[in-house]
């Protein structure tokens, strides 16, 4: 796993062999020396495009600079991928993507793991990055992965983080039958609905059992 501190160690070193202040790195970087000083002890890291500037600024690789922090090939390869304006998961895991998740802007991550679903990587594998993604990156998420995958518990861990509209559309899957009819008990939909819908012959009868209809 990618370690902030390790990296943050290297950063502080190369400022203090090029004999220069954190306010002097602060400004080649446009950020503030309160930015640079979290750099170092590891407490944040900085968007990766600046890994670019860094590099320049001391003479060194990108490659190098990322590798001070010990990252795994996965994590390496995400890292260096960003930093030249690239989003690849090619040699990524579902484990890289989620180490680095609270590191990266929310549509980074979520081209990292529409990525990854489109490889196959079964929903139950990316939960753990959805937390860092926007409303509009779980829905794209759900409908990139392979929605057979997807059980209630996943779709409540889900839930708190997609808007009305996102689960509006979830419904539409389910009554469509591009999803599991269980998946009816998280949202909780409408009982009037769901007995539309068992009427209709969209969901099977089993659907009025469920006791957590609103």
């Amino acid at each position: 796993m990618f370690n902030t501190q390790a990296f943050g160690l290297k950063l502080a070193r190369l400022r203090k062999n090029a004999d220069m202040t954190q306010s002097d790195l602060a400004e080649r970087l446009n950020v503030t020396r309160q930015a640079v000083s979290k750099y170092e002890t590891g407490d944040s890291f900085p968007d990766v495009t600046i890994l670019v500037t860094l590099a320049e600024v001391f003479s060194v690789s990108v490659d190098e600079l990322i590798g001070a922090g010990c990252p795994t090939e996965g994590e390496a390869a995400i890292l260096h991928g960003l930093a030249h304006g690239k989003v690849t998961a090619d040699k990524a895991t579902p484990e890289d993507v989620a180490a680095l998740a609270p590191l990266l802007k929310p549509s980074a991550v979520e081209k990292l793991t529409v990525n990854l679903a489109r490889q196959g990587i079964n929903v139950s594998r990316l939960m753990d990055i959805a937390v860092y993604l926007s409303d509009e990156g779980t829905q794209r998420l759900l409908e990139e992965t392979d929605c057979a995958g997807i059980t209630p518990e996943m779709l409540e861990h889900l839930l708190p983080f997609m808007d009305f509209d996102s689960r509006c559309r979830i419904l539409d899957k389910i009554l469509n039958g591009e999803m599991d009819w269980h998946l009816i008990k998280p949202l909780r939909v409408d009982r009037s609905l769901v007995e539309a819908a068992v009427i209709e012959g969209v969901l099977p009868d089993e659907a009025l059992g469920i006791r957590e209809l609103a």
